[in-house]
């Protein structure tokens, strides 16, 4: 384990420490208040929260590579929708993905190049057509046998440059 000494999170220490002065989640019981859960990609241009109108505490948020709807995020999915209060899913690629408009090749070429070691073993799971794939992951949540037909599931493209969202499913 590296020396705290050697670890250089300085500012972000600092701004926690400023977030903290009037921390407003304490005893929060970690339900979705708005009793919605979206699965989006880790692009640091989608805001989940914001882009819906929402708060902290109102949506359970699963992010990952490309907004897929993996296992995980099904598990996720599922203990959201029986335990915290979920009734609404919306799935949320979005525009300009690397994972969307990259091929595996090149994936692995870059991440390679950058790492000083071969990656060609590692899979980036590119999406070739967008809302093809959306329409599997959504048919992924709603034919799962945990999630009920109450659970009402949405896909939709995000646009980085609009903000806006667009219904596919």
């Amino acid at each position: 384990m590296a020396d705290l000494d050697d670890l250089h999170f300085d500012d972000l220490l600092s701004a926690n420490r400023e977030f903290a002065t009037d921390f407003q989640y304490s005893g929060f019981d970690g339900v979705a208040r708005a009793g919605v859960a979206l699965v989006t990609c880790m692009d640091s241009r989608i805001a989940p929260l914001e882009m819906i109108g929402l708060r902290p505490g109102d949506a359970k948020i699963f992010r990952n590579p490309g907004g897929r709807v993996t296992d995980a995020a099904l598990e996720a999915i599922v203990l959201a929708v029986h335990l915290l209060n979920v009734q609404r899913v919306l799935v949320i690629p979005h525009t300009r993905c690397a994972v969307a408009s990259n091929s595996e090749e090149t994936l692995r070429d870059r991440v390679s190049a950058s790492a000083g070691t071969d990656a060609a073993w590692q899979r980036f799971h590119v999406i070739e057509d967008q809302v093809a794939t959306l329409g599997q992951d959504v048919h992924r949540v709603t034919s799962h046998p945990l999630v009920p037909d109450t659970v009402k599931v949405g896909g939709f493209i995000y646009d980085v440059d609009t903000g806006l969202l667009d219904q596919k499913y």
